[in-house]
């Protein structure tokens, strides 16, 4: 899936000329790295790899004629933040897209609490500092915009990835009430909640899924929503799961939750036959 050069046209002249894309080495950060080089943007592009960054860096120059500013850093680490802040300190930033993060599941009371702990600084402290600096940078410039990446996990809670679920509705919560207080200063705020996504999230977080959307499939209409919605379900798959449960009350589409999280996990609920593994 590609943005129309119509789509390229209104991103670059709303929120060009740089982008900073943070968990751009894979995934749907990568993807958004690479539909954003297509409509012409110059990138700083984050992740803690080096090498994954100078794979992405390859392709992005070998089709785009852009210029790319690398950052390798763990923003759960007192430095990280400051590292991306710093490294875009003399550039023109028109649209930050905060999509580092990852997962964890399991029991909660299995976990490892050094792990949640840091679960949290990647997914919500970290975000939330870069949203704060750049929420002032591009109020003070009166255009901007923000992407930070949600998940229909967000929408209730989720037993067997408790706390991943939590900090997702944090990042929701946050974006929905930040996109209202940012529309009079002309900065859209975006959150981009996908369904599960063949990604390194899986096997980090320890999970198996059986049924994925590809980053390409939610890429496109991740940036196609910035700036005419607050909230966007990308992709088909994302939609019918969300849809399907809109009419459920919020304690059975915990349930159902349960059941869905202990497929993934090969979780025991109850009997061995509740297992289960859709989605």
């Amino acid at each position: 899936m590609k943005l129309t050069d119509k789509e390229k046209s209104r991103l670059k002249t709303r929120y060009g000329e740089w982008a900073i894309v943070t968990g751009a080495s894979s995934g749907i950060g990568r993807e958004l790295a690479l539909q954003l080089a297509a409509a012409g943007f110059n990138l700083v592009i984050h992740s803690r790899q080096l090498e994954k960054l100078e794979e992405v860096e390859m392709q992005l120059k070998a089709n785009a004629d852009i210029q790319i500013k690398i950052v390798a850093a763990d923003v759960s680490g007192p430095d990280g933040i400051d590292k991306i802040i710093q490294s875009a300190q003399r550039l023109n930033v028109g649209l930050l897209v905060v999509s580092a993060g990852y997962g964890t599941s399991g029991l909660f009371i299995n976990s490892s609490l050094p792990a949640e702990i840091n679960l949290l600084k990647v997914n919500c402290e970290a975000l939330l500092a870069l949203t704060h600096y750049y929420s002032q940078h591009f109020a003070r410039q009166k255009r901007g915009g923000i992407i930070l990446m949600s998940s229909m996990v967000a929408f209730q809670g989720v037993p067997y990835a408790a706390n991943y679920a939590a900090t997702k509705a944090y990042v929701q919560t946050f974006s929905e009430a930040l996109a209202v207080e940012l529309k009079p200063y002309g900065v859209d705020v975006l959150a981009a909640a996908p369904g599960p996504v063949d990604s390194g999230f899986a096997q980090r977080a320890n999970m198996r899924m059986t049924t994925t959307l590809k980053p390409s499939q939610v890429g496109v209409p991740i940036l196609r929503a910035l700036g005419r919605k607050t909230t966007v379900l990308p992709g088909f798959l994302t939609k019918i799961l969300v849809y399907s449960m809109r009419a459920v009350p919020r304690l059975g589409k915990i349930k159902i939750m349960a059941k869905v999280m202990a497929g993934f996990t090969d979780h025991q609920i109850n009997r061995e036959d509740e297992r289960t593994s859709t989605i």
